[in-house]
């Protein structure tokens, strides 16, 4: 057990490397989905704006997550096996925080039509409404990431790569 913690705080980023990363990386994904809306010709600044949020502040959130997982997925190995646990670890944190994210948004709008809490309603409502929030997000949302997304991504697994362990 103290063998698994040991591993766990290893692996786990000092909190100045967890903000720095955090930030650049939820800035990255965030300017990303920014452009990506701007370039599909959303008029609307308002939700321009939640969007490019929610996919900031996803990529934020994910990165010590993804840093810590890469971490325990590619210890003592070789820079390509690095380079593949980074670009699947990050872009897996990425996309799973920020469907979560969305899922709540989405879940919070709807919120006003379900039934009183914890009833039978309530419960078939919330599972239905976040299952169709992530179908959605994985439908429309992921399109965002590319192409800029995928080569912040592919940069970001490069640094992890030529890092010496």
């Amino acid at each position: 057990m103290r063998q698994r913690l040991a591993t766990l705080r290893q692996a786990l980023p000092s909190p100045a490397l967890a903000l720095k990363g955090a930030f650049l990386w939820g800035a990255a994904m965030g300017f990303n989905a920014l452009g990506s809306l701007w370039m599909r010709g959303w008029q609307s600044m308002p939700h321009m704006v939640a969007l490019t949020s929610i996919f900031a502040l996803g990529a934020a959130l994910a990165f010590p997550i993804g840093h810590t997982l890469q971490a325990l997925v590619a210890r003592k190995a070789r820079p390509e096996s690095r380079f593949a646990a980074a670009f699947l670890c990050f872009a897996l944190a990425t996309i799973c925080v920020t469907a979560a994210l969305y899922a709540l948004q989405y879940r919070a709008y709807y919120a006003q039509w379900h039934g009183a809490l914890l009833s039978p309603s309530w419960v078939i409502h919330f599972i239905f409404t976040t299952a169709g929030a992530v179908y959605q997000f994985a439908v429309i949302g992921l399109r965002f990431y590319f192409p800029w997304g995928l080569a912040a991504l592919f940069a970001l697994s490069c640094i992890y790569a030529a890092r010496p362990r």
